[in-house]
């Protein structure tokens, strides 16, 4: 790996964003210096912003991409290729890939064996293909009964970074208002307003019978293997108690001021959705990222289900005085790598991967800037 020079670039600092430049030696940031470069060589930024490479924990996007329409299954290498462009374009240098196990439906990506995806992950790292560093967040959907079967691929795969507990029967947590849950399954999965009703029906027995025991089965698997735990779609004060106590590290999507507040009490990282931010509120009626980010209660965003929504929502926080640039960056970058146990990435410092993006702010006719990917850097090597 060469030694790189980046000058001319505003640099986005933990506490404080700086004019100055960046050396970059064998894949890791080797000093930094406040104002003009003296270097002859190097890449003059142009005053661009230079931030830390992105840290995305929870994306659905190569899900999306493995299944791009209901019940069309895509071949497993392009499906990643293209997700692994589509998040390097974000700006976004390590991924935790959401791959979800437990679904009744067999035809489904969630109720499918995913060794070829697993294999095909290991062959394009091995061969040096993609662009961002890919790890595995596994999402486990309690009161399936096939979760814990279709997770035996994953087990001890050494990847895994993440493993989140899930329970969508409808009635509780995200879909706690019933009427979101029929819009969204009759509309997305195209089911009829009667299989919503034997579906609802279904899912309160299968929840019943199985969502105690497989979550007893990973809070001990996490514990036993050192995998960081997440909660998922936490509701209220007694939900964020169990993750706690069972030694969850994240709250992902709480749906109420009152569960966010009850995880950053107890030192849970918060979680949220990057479109949330965007949309200017939840999809599914639940409570909205920037609120919990004006009491201080937003440590992490997601991009979730639209990779650029990271960038999108940072300028967002950033544009409604709600978060400096340093702090809502590290929503994007610093939190998300601890939280995962990556130590070594997540914030511009000497000794640290040079995970890098250079982002410039377009002014647009109304006067709002768009945040720009322009080169995006993972290890000293340019991938975009």
């Amino acid at each position: 790996m060469s030694t790189m020079v980046f000058k001319n670039a505003r640099l986005v600092l933990p506490g404080e964003v700086v004019h100055g430049a960046l050396r970059a030696d064998a894949g890791r940031i080797a000093s930094m210096d406040a104002g003009a470069s003296s270097a002859l060589e190097g890449l003059d930024l142009g005053g661009d912003y230079l931030m830390p490479g992105l840290v995305e924990v929870h994306t659905d996007n190569f899900e999306r991409h493995l299944m791009p329409r209901p019940k069309v299954q895509w071949a497993e290498m392009p499906a990643l290729l293209a997700h692994d462009a589509e998040i390097a374009a974000a700006g976004i240098t390590t991924v935790l890939d959401a791959l979800g196990v437990g679904e009744a439906d067999a035809d489904s990506l969630r109720g499918s064996a995913w060794n070829r995806v697993l294999d095909t992950i290991a062959t394009c790292t091995e061969r040096n293909l993609l662009r961002a560093d890919h790890h595995l967040h596994v999402r486990c959907e309690l009161p399936a009964p096939n979760t814990i079967d279709l997770f035996e691929p994953f087990h001890g795969h050494p990847r895994l970074s993440l493993i989140s507990l899930m329970d969508h029967t409808p009635g509780q947590r995200q879909w706690e208002d019933i009427e979101q849950a029929r819009t969204y399954y009759t509309g997305k999965k195209g089911w009829s307003a009667e299989k919503f009703e034997r579906q609802v029906e279904h899912a309160a027995t299968l929840q019943a019978q199985y969502a105690e025991p497989h979550r007893a089965y990973f809070v001990d698997y996490c514990r036993t293997h050192g995998i960081s735990l997440a909660s998922h779609d936490d509701t209220t004060v007694a939900h964020v108690a169990q993750a706690h106590a069972e030694g969850a590290a994240m709250s992902e999507f709480p749906t109420t001021l009152a569960a966010a507040r009850a995880a950053h009490e107890r030192g849970l990282l918060t979680v949220m959705g990057g479109p949330n931010v965007v949309r200017g509120g939840s999809h599914s009626g639940n409570v909205a990222a920037a609120d919990l980010a004006r009491q201080g209660l937003l440590d992490i965003l997601s991009s979730d289900y639209v990779p650029g929504s990271l960038l999108s929502a940072v300028m967002r926080l950033v544009h409604d005085g709600i978060l400096t640039l340093p702090q809502a960056v590290a929503t994007v970058t610093r939190n998300p790598a601890r939280s995962a146990g990556m130590a070594d990435r997540g914030e511009l410092a000497p000794g640290l991967r040079a995970d890098l993006v250079q982002v410039h702010m377009a002014e647009l006719p109304d006067g709002s800037l768009q945040a720009v990917v322009r080169g995006v850097w993972r290890e000293g090597m340019r991938v975009l």
